[in-house]
């Protein structure tokens, strides 16, 4: 990943606000920034601190350089960066909106997108917050919408069998190669979709902060060959299925739906009592999920900019 000379910070904010690069000392405070707004916008935190440290330590981040933070004082109350490829992400405090720092956020993320040579750039927003209409009146169009679902307490997935031969269990060291290819083979069938390098997926699924061997789960088939994947995340008593994914050759045999059931089911005997999963249009899988009982309860936009 290309990190040329990043583009200088904002300098056109309010007075006493002042802007400088992040550091990976500053997840925290991202966290804390992104956390207020998700509070703000969707009424819930679905952001951890994890999801901040896994992504920036993927080799090739240089976090300076990616990223920039409006300071009031010492507190952190605005953040931008740009992720690689087509990924940004930015946040402002709900009680510094208004203000103009999320057209200068947005802006400089344009910025530092051209500089390493992309053509475009875009990013999640909930539908309807301040951010999706701000964006919305910046030119950024509309790519595809997603949702995140819960299973409502009180509701089972039912049980699903799987083909004679076929399994499902935790996944072994060996199997962490075979994961990720599965994944990244699944996910880049997806419009948009940038292939992951192994070095990334180690990053953030097998170095995340929180990762245990009980939350990566496969299916295989009857030679033992991995052909299905779902990554369990464990947030306090929330359990959220990061990734699900079955090989193309192998779809149709309930392998899917298998592994949901064994994902919630660790989950909960883990400490979840909530359990949620995010899809959106790109994968066709809601009707999945909503079909097993479990319902929309945020939606979000990723809408972008040709540079």
């Amino acid at each position: 990943m290309s990190t040329p000379t990043p583009p200088p910070p904002p300098s056109d904010l309010p007075d006493g606000l002042v802007a400088r690069p992040l550091t990976v000392a500053d997840a925290g405070a991202v966290f804390a920034v992104m956390a207020a707004q998700e509070q703000h916008d969707i009424g819930s935190v679905q952001i951890e601190e994890a999801d901040i440290v896994a992504d920036w330590q993927r080799p090739g981040v240089d976090v300076p350089a990616t990223t920039v933070g409006v300071l009031d004082g010492d507190a952190l109350v605005a953040y931008a960066e740009h992720s690689g490829g087509e990924r940004g992400d930015a946040a402002v405090h709900p009680s510094y909106r208004g203000r103009g720092l999320g057209t200068a956020l947005a802006r400089w993320m344009q910025d530092c997108a051209r500089g390493r040579g992309e053509t475009l750039v875009g990013m999640p927003v909930p539908e309807g917050s301040d951010g999706d209409r701000l964006l919305a009146a910046l030119g950024y169009r509309h790519r595809w919408t997603s949702w995140l679902l819960e299973l409502p307490p009180g509701v089972d997935v039912s049980p699903q069998e799987v083909p004679p031969g076929y399994g499902v269990r935790e996944a072994a060291p060996t199997d962490h190669r075979a994961v990720w290819q599965v994944v990244d083979d699944a996910f880049g069938e997806w419009s948009h979709h940038e292939p992951e390098p192994w070095g990334d997926f180690e990053a953030v699924v097998l170095r995340r902060p929180g990762f245990a061997s009980w939350t990566l789960r496969v299916a295989t088939d009857p030679s033992g060959e991995v052909v299905g994947v779902a990554v369990v995340m464990l947030s306090e008593q929330t359990g959220y299925v990061d990734r699900l994914a079955v090989r193309r050759d192998h779809r149709g045999r309930g392998l899917a739906r298998a592994l949901l059931v064994d994902a919630f089911g660790q989950a909960r005997a883990h400490g979840a009592t909530r359990l949620e999963l995010a899809t959106d249009t790109r994968s066709g899988a809601r009707g999945l999920y909503e079909r097993v009982g479990m319902r929309v309860f945020s939606t979000w936009v990723n809408r972008a900019i040709d540079l």
